[in-house]
């Protein structure tokens, strides 16, 4: 089993090249995050400030160029198969009835520099994470206004950002950043239309003046720069839920089918210590980090010191659907040399993380183990 300081040095020149080791300055005198792409921008959060409640340590995920949308006069329009096609300003969406909610949202790619062999794309560490105070109005009491027909199928978000995507499958020309996701979903509680992040305006970097939050999704279903919803009578098929942000998926025929990916997967890190770390022989060591699980809540974290050989359940904090959890524990090792560590998280619906990788998840929905290698002095 590869460790993360193998798998970082398998990283493609490419991925250098972008700014594997650059970092993006914080005006609050913070770790900077960590630049993966430097345009359309790919921010990392550092492993130290994971979970940070600091807007500013926040991971930043863009397809294309930020769009420049004064607030003043924007406007989201909601239309397709709806008796009522609607128009809000920013000022009319928030004089409706406000919920603010703690979610985790994560890149679908988060953990890419850990896959074997490297894949194209951007080389995301476990930093492409991270949970925030998100206030704004459930979608579905938009579609209620809208009046949704009978027979709808996706509700389609689309963000104000747009570009070409060049690489192979090339897009059809310049397009919209847009996400369909199944009306069930689209009224359930943790959907959002957003323009607050912690009980602030929400910054342009994280999508404002209004975004989309699908709770227990990963990020891509998140549409930022939110200004359509359109509601088709079929499920969406657009390019970034077939050509992108899609993995196979294989019926009993064997047949492999393509299929949207949706929902974040169980997954526990080590935040306390990196690759190269030092324990000391004899001594109690705590060790500690976060886990999560997407529309479901962590039941168990188990911490392996022997490279998965044996497991041992952690001192777990209080898990709710959507929010991460802290948890930790202490060791004490006795013997000096390498020691390899495990961490996996198991949700309240018995999903537990692959000790291997699934090679039908293409680029994306990494929560595969990875060692992380200390010494013991």
């Amino acid at each position: 089993m590869f460790s993360r300081r193998d798998l970082l040095r398998t990283a493609p020149a490419a991925a250098v090249a972008a700014g594997l080791h650059s970092h993006f300055a914080s005006t609050s005198g913070a770790e900077p995050l960590v630049v993966r792409v430097r345009e359309p921008r790919n921010l990392e959060t550092p492993l130290s400030e994971l979970f940070s409640t600091d807007t500013e340590k926040f991971y930043v995920r863009d397809h294309f160029p930020a769009p420049t949308i004064d607030s003043k006069t924007f406007k989201l329009t909601v239309e397709g198969h709806v008796e009522n096609k609607l128009e809000f300003t920013l000022d009319e969406l928030q004089k409706m009835e406000a919920v603010t909610r703690e979610i985790v949202l994560e890149c679908a790619g988060n953990g890419r520099v850990f896959l074997i062999p490297p894949v194209r794309g951007a080389q995301w560490a476990y930093g492409a994470v991270g949970q925030a105070k998100w206030t704004g109005v459930p979608l579905g009491a938009i579609l209620e206004r809208a009046k949704v027909k009978n027979g709808a199928g996706d509700v389609v978000l689309v963000g104000a950002d747009r570009g070409a995507i060049t690489s192979d499958p090339p897009s059809p020309g310049a397009i919209h950043f847009d996400r369909g996701i199944p009306l069930t979903k689209a009224k359930k509680d943790e959907t959002l239309v957003v323009w607050n992040m912690n009980e602030a305006a929400l910054p342009s970097a994280h999508g404002g003046p209004l975004r989309a939050i699908v709770g227990g999704w990963y990020g891509m279903a998140s549409v930022k720069w939110l200004s359509r919803i359109v509601v088709l009578d079929k499920p969406h098929a657009g390019f970034w839920q077939t050509m992108d942000y899609s993995y196979w998926i294989r019926g009993k025929d064997g047949f492999p089918q393509i299929t949207p990916i949706t929902a974040i997967q169980p997954k526990a890190v080590i935040a306390s210590l990196a690759d190269g770390g030092i324990l000391k022989a004899g001594a109690a060591s705590t060790i500690s980090g976060f886990a999560w699980a997407g529309e479901n809540a962590v039941a168990k974290v188990e911490l392996s010191v022997d490279g998965g050989k044996s497991w041992s359940a952690v001192t777990l904090g209080k898990s709710k659907p959507l929010e991460y959890t802290r948890w930790e524990t202490t060791v004490t090792p006795q013997q000096k040399g390498p020691l390899k560590l495990l961490v996996r998280c198991t949700d309240d619906k018995g999903n537990t993380q692959p000790e291997k990788r699934d090679p039908d998840r293409r680029t994306y929905m990494i929560n595969h183990l990875v060692p992380v290698d200390v010494t013991v002095k």
